[in-house]
């Protein structure tokens, strides 16, 4: 909705992958326009929109490196994606761990505190292990890949993949729980481990599904017929 301008995967050339081309497009271009913004679980503070093109022309000076090789350089960010989406999946679970934290802490049920039963204890190491887990690997990983890219090392391509779900597999762990140990509480909007709980939902789903990253990682690592 607030964008400037789009860059935009379009087809330039035969069918396949080895078609398309990136092209910038400016907003107030005739023919582009931003139909409505589109109502979403969570992540509230990025919009997402529908696009219309209707016989929009662009200038070849618009164009994104050469001309149908699109795919290829949205297949070169995809393992930076991938980390960063694990970077944030770590990061909300952990946040979401403090704040649970903290709060089982404070709130007192019988008595005494939440955090003196055995049960909540044990919630809580278990979601401490699962983003230390996700935390490690993904750093490893990434500190991989920056080798890899200096020319030091292998790529990372199938890791990438396993780093994302490692953490997002955490995030909805964590995240689920620290709704259950908020109790009623954490199921009201305005509870931040709530937002944490919607946002997270995305997370398996956005820079590749778990399942397609999966497959993918198979056929990297050979496991394949």
């Amino acid at each position: 909705m607030r964008a400037d301008f789009v860059t935009t995967a379009v087809r330039t050339g035969p069918p396949g992958h080895a078609g398309v081309s990136l092209l910038v497009i400016e907003k107030g271009t005739p023919g582009f326009t931003v139909d409505r913004a589109l109502a979403k679980m969570g992540w509230h503070c990025s919009d997402t929109a529908e696009l219309s093109f209707a016989d929009v022309r662009v200038p070849a000076a618009n164009l994104v490196g050469a001309e149908n090789s699109g795919f290829y350089q949205i297949a070169e960010q995809f393992v930076v994606e991938r980390i960063a989406l694990a970077v944030h999946a770590y990061g909300i679970a952990a946040r979401s761990l403090a704040l649970t934290a903290a709060y089982c802490r404070e709130r007192e049920t019988f008595g005494k505190p939440l955090i003196a039963n055995q049960v909540v204890r044990h919630k809580l190491v278990e979601m401490h292990r699962q983003v230390e887990v996700a935390r490690t690997y993904t750093r490893e990983v990434a500190a991989r890949h920056v080798a890899g890219s200096r020319g030091d090392g292998p790529s990372v391509i199938a890791e990438a993949c396993l780093a994302k779900q490692t953490a997002c597999d955490a995030a909805t762990y964590v995240c689920h729980e620290a709704v259950q140990l908020h109790g009623g509480t954490g199921y009201m909007h305005g509870t931040e481990v709530e937002r944490h709980y919607r946002d997270a939902r995305i997370l398996p789903i956005g820079g590749g599904a778990t399942e397609v990253l999966t497959d993918l990682a198979a056929k990297l690592l050979g496991y394949t017929p």
